[in-house]
């Protein structure tokens, strides 16, 4: 899966968050990072293969938003194995309580 290898990566989630709360420019995201503006391009480019972002032309301006496409990947693999996960975490819990009557 192309998205969570894009998101393996730190700057590229920090990349993420920052679009989750609303668009930005190229120059806005940049100038929030040490690395070069190369390098945000770079990641921006990942994080559009990957249909997380995506980018329109405002004059002279690139303008990045969250691109729902690449999330509901995410949300349809998450419920594929959440039943699973919550039927891991129910047992847990309930040997968690055992534990604590007193039950070795």
């Amino acid at each position: 899966m192309l998205t969570f290898a894009a998101l393996a990566d730190p700057s590229r989630r920090r990349i993420v968050e920052m679009l989750a709360r609303g668009p930005l420019s190229v120059s806005e995201i940049a100038s929030r990072f040490t690395i070069s503006a190369s390098a945000v391009s770079q990641h921006l480019k990942v994080l559009r293969t990957a249909k997380l972002v995506r980018a329109r032309v405002a004059a002279q301006q690139r303008i990045y938003e969250l691109d729902t496409a690449g999330l509901a990947e995410i949300e349809s693999w998450l419920d594929g194995v959440g039943p699973l996960w919550q039927k891991r975490l129910e047992a847990l819990e309930r040997e968690r309580r055992l534990e604590a009557r007193g039950r070795p």
